[in-house]
This record gives C-alpha cells, sequence and structure tokens, in this order.
C-alpha cells in the first residue's frame, strides 16, 4: 500500500506555515518530502502526522504583539492598536505570549520596542 502524498499547498494548510516555511524545512531536512519526476515537491500524510503529533489539527500558534504610535499624543491610539491586535489573535486562536509597544518616529529602526529580546 502505498503512502498518500499531499500537495505542498494542503502540507502548508494542514500545518499552519507559509510555503517558504515548507520549504526551508525540506532542505533543512526538519520534514521529508518526495520529488516527483515532474520536479514537484509532496509530502508524505505521516509527516504531517509526525510534525503536528497525530492530532487532527496543528500544535498552538504563538504570538507576539507590537503596537507602534509616533508620538506621546497618540499614546490612547496606541491602546487601541493593541486591543485591536489582541482581539485579531484570539479570533485566530492564537495565544499572546508577549506585547511590545512603542512611542518613537516611525522613521527610527532603533525602536526599544523592536529591539528588546523576547522573554519566551
Amino acid at each position: 500500500m502505498t503512502e498518500r502524498l499531499l500537495p505542498p499547498r494542503e502540507a502548508c494548510k494542514r500545518l499552519g506555515i507559509s510555503f517558504i516555511t515548507l520549504k526551508r524545512w525540506i532542505y533543512s531536512g526538519k520534514i521529508r518530502a518526495v520529488k516527483t519526476p515532474s520536479g514537484r515537491w509532496m509530502i508524505p500524510k505521516s509527516e504531517i502526522e509526525r510534525i503536528i503529533g497525530g492530532k487532527g489539527e496543528a500544535k498552538e500558534i504563538r504570538a507576539v504583539i507590537y503596537a507602534h504610535v509616533s508620538s506621546s499624543d497618540q499614546k490612547s491610539g496606541l491602546e487601541r492598536q493593541i486591543q485591536h491586535l489582541i482581539q485579531y489573535c484570539s479570533a485566530k486562536g492564537y495565544r499572546v505570549v508577549d506585547i511590545l509597544g512603542d512611542i518613537a518616529s516611525g522613521l527610527k529602526a532603533n525602536r526599544r520596542g523592536l529591539l528588546r529580546p523576547s522573554t519566551t
């Protein structure tokens, strides 16, 4: 009996990852894939089940929220952004593991919130 092979799009959907991530996993050996004679990658269903632990869906997705405003006059906007992002994550089923916020110019790349190491 041959094993069922899934196309990349379906594998990505079941794993909750992007196609680029899937390609990285294939090339790094994190996931086994079969290359068809036409040159297309196919993912064995057993590999999907191995990664998600045999469950019907992917493991929990963790999220870090980042919100930003340009000046202290907009601090209430920062709070609204954070609340909106928390609601979005909740609706998608993501677990929020950290919340980062900045009041700084958008032109600055060295904002404290962006440069702070994650606590998780």
